[in-house]
């Protein structure tokens, strides 16, 4: 049966971040997910994961300013230095947390270098990650996101990831498959999983074209959840989406895919 980690940077925002944890728990999910910690001390995260019985799912490495529109740095040249100190950073939380997924976002595409310049930059930056976190059994997920949320993101379609990873070519390198993301990039849900199958560790979902609850829009989730039960997926189902109003009140569908 699927496993759903609640993305507390979207969802229970009626409350403080500390607080979703509990509200989380409450609500039946097992998992947790966010942006990222590193504004909260990890031992108070920790304590509540703990007292709560949640699993940390994932959550992103130190993405540069994200208030002024950055959006990751790991493929930005001249940036590797703030990169390295980001990976040092998040693997301090992510033992403290007992989180084995990270993900690196690549940054926006910079007009000061070629494509190639910064897809190199890329590579060596994912791949200096992937050493750090594989001698503590992390793995670094890299993730396609849309151009119509993200434009100018360096990272869009799953087919230019699954392209890196043998570039990458470290075995704790995994694609973050966000199924919004890809729907609106690419389409075809299905055939992209079996396609991309062993190539990802983590799975995101939320509803097509409005980012809601997974029971709306033009994406069957339940006949999804259905497909990787039956193919064996073991990971978290992370649900990245804005509720539509309050949190606990679109649940309905976690109820019906839990039951």
């Amino acid at each position: 049966m699927a496993k759903f980690a609640a993305n507390l940077s979207m969802m229970f925002t009626e409350v403080p971040f500390i607080q979703r944890f509990e509200r989380a728990a409450n609500a039946g999910f097992k998992g947790v997910e966010y942006l990222f910690p590193y504004e909260e001390d990890a031992d108070v995260i920790a304590g509540e994961l703990s007292k709560h019985h949640l699993t940390q799912a994932l959550f992103n490495m130190p993405a540069g300013n994200w208030a002024q529109g950055e959006r990751g740095m790991a493929s930005i040249p001249g940036r590797e230095k703030e990169f390295a100190e980001g990976v040092q950073t998040a693997l301090k939380y992510a033992k403290a947390l007992g989180c084995k997924q990270v993900h690196a976002m690549a940054g926006k595409v910079n007009e000061n270098y070629t494509l190639e310049q910064q897809t190199a930059c890329y590579i060596k930056n994912i791949q200096y990650a992937a050493d750090v976190m594989a001698e503590h059994g992390i793995r670094v997920l890299i993730e396609p996101i849309n151009t119509r949320d993200m434009p100018g993101y360096f990272l869009t379609t799953q087919k230019q990831a699954e392209a890196l990873l043998p570039e990458i070519a470290r075995e704790n390198v995994f694609i973050q498959l966000d199924l919004y993301h890809c729907q609106i990039m690419e389409g075809d849900l299905l055939k992209t999983i079996e396609r991309l199958w062993g190539k990802f560790s983590h799975i995101q979902i939320a509803s097509v074209p409005y980012r809601h609850e997974p029971d709306s829009g033009e994406v069957n989730y339940p006949w999804i959840f259905k497909q990787l039960d039956e193919m064996g997926y073991e990971g978290w189902l992370g649900c990245e989406y804005h509720p539509a109003g309050r949190t606990e009140d679109g649940l309905g569908w976690l109820k019906q895919a839990n039951s």
